[in-house]
């Protein structure tokens, strides 16, 4: 196993050259699904291009010495994949130590009811601290606070109720109790599965039920609110959200929330730039009329006064930061993200079956999740770089949680 450590870093570190696309995806492809726990006390060998030599496991210091530590509070469908790339990439150059699951990709989500301190792996050894958390769960700021450290600052992204809910439901069709259950009932009936949902939701939906939580408010619901009907603590919850949040994001105003983020985290416009993940084909996605938004308005009120509260929270921050600054910064930003997507991307929206298997985002029985083919000719250095952009989030998780932890993560116990 020793020789083939070897001759991986020989075949890359050793190339003057270009390198075809099939050759660094198939080299990137060896490093995730090839180096096992088994390995755990060999130096990594770092096979993304142009960054392919040997380092050791202890984490470098230089996000604690630049950036405060983070949770980003990854909520379902908003655009959240794109922020979680950004802070990946981000983390991954400036060494951060990331508070990973111990099992999977998620915190116990959505089997717990919240998050617990427990679920989080353990600080890898040559680390004093996390530095990110930006994995998903079902948000309690007390177990939260117990990994992170005191002056952690926490992000999160809403988006516009009715699209949120219209995009977890379509994706979520065969995974959320209520949902698949409307959907079977829609056989021969000549509708789609969330017109029958909305019909009568609760008829399919009940609350009690494990898996269901995303089936009403989702938003509200990883916030860790009450997304089932309004109580009398809810203005109380929102105060304290608002306290412990630094910047809710907006995704209908996604690139001005990537420069207030940038002027929180003092990063330049490039180190913001991306490209839009884990979004679903067109044809997936389900046109609304104003009967079935209705519908769905109702249906997620609470998710409705989250995001108008923090809408109106988010446009003081702009003033504050000033309105023509970030209008200036904005277009700065386009114009750095579309240099990069002319410089990284052959071709946009591409159907999974004709991605490879690392540039494959995880697909759901009842969406499509479409991806992008890399330029080819680039130097290795731009490679490395164009394909930590389009990286899917499976993927980029298990690299960086080997290279965190020189083991491949644990499965998530049978049942």
């Amino acid at each position: 196993m020793q020789k083939l450590f070897s001759e991986l870093r020989c075949s890359l570190g050793n190339h003057t050259g270009k390198f075809t696309t099939k050759q660094v995806i198939w080299t990137l492809k060896y490093a995730l699904t090839s180096i096992s726990a088994e390995k755990t006390n060999m130096p990594y060998i770092c096979c993304i291009p142009y960054i392919c030599r040997q380092v050791h496991l202890t984490p470098r210091a230089e996000w604690q010495r630049a950036h405060p530590p983070m949770v980003f509070l990854k909520t379902h469908r908003t655009g959240s994949s794109t922020v979680q790339n950004i802070l990946f990439r981000l983390g991954e150059r400036e060494g951060a130590t990331f508070a990973f699951p111990s099992r999977t990709y998620q915190f116990n989500y959505p089997d717990s009811l919240f998050y617990n301190a427990a679920f989080v792996d353990e600080l890898p050894e040559g680390s004093s601290q996390f530095n990110l958390l930006c994995s998903h769960m079902h948000l309690d700021l007390r177990e939260v606070r117990k990994v992170m450290p005191q002056n952690t600052v926490f992000i999160t992204l809403l988006r516009d109720p009715i699209k949120t809910f219209e995009s977890v439901f379509g994706y979520y069709t065969s995974i959320i109790p209520a949902f698949f259950r409307a959907h079977r009932a829609t056989a021969n009936k000549g509708k789609s599965a969330l017109s029958m949902f909305l019909d009568s939701p609760e008829t399919f939906w009940d609350p009690k039920e494990p898996g269901n939580g995303l089936a009403k408010n989702p938003m509200s619901f990883d916030m860790g609110l009450n997304n089932q009907k309004w109580n009398g603590s809810w203005p109380e919850d929102l105060a304290q959200l608002e306290e412990a949040f630094h910047l809710v994001m907006i995704a209908e105003h996604f690139d001005e929330s990537l420069v207030l983020l940038g002027a929180l985290l003092g990063l330049e416009h490039a180190d913001v730039a991306y490209l839009r993940l884990n979004a679903r084909a067109g044809n997936c996605v389900t046109e609304l009329d104003e009967n079935m938004q209705e519908k769905v308005r109702l249906w997620n009120m609470l998710d409705t006064l989250l995001y108008d509260f923090f809408v109106q929270v988010f446009w003081e921050k702009a003033a504050q930061f000033g309105l023509e600054r970030l209008k200036v910064e904005v277009a700065q930003l386009r114009a750095s993200t579309e240099k990069i997507q002319q410089k990284c991307v052959s071709r946009a929206e591409v159907p999974p079956g004709e991605l490879e298997d690392l540039l494959r985002p995880w697909q759901t029985e009842t969406a499509t999740i479409v991806g992008y083919e890399v330029r080819g000719n680039l130097s290795l250095q731009d490679q490395g770089f164009c394909i930590r952009m389009m990286l899917p989030e499976l993927q980029y998780h298990s690299h960086l949680y080997f290279k965190q932890y020189g083991r491949d993560m644990r499965a998530a116990p049978a049942d």
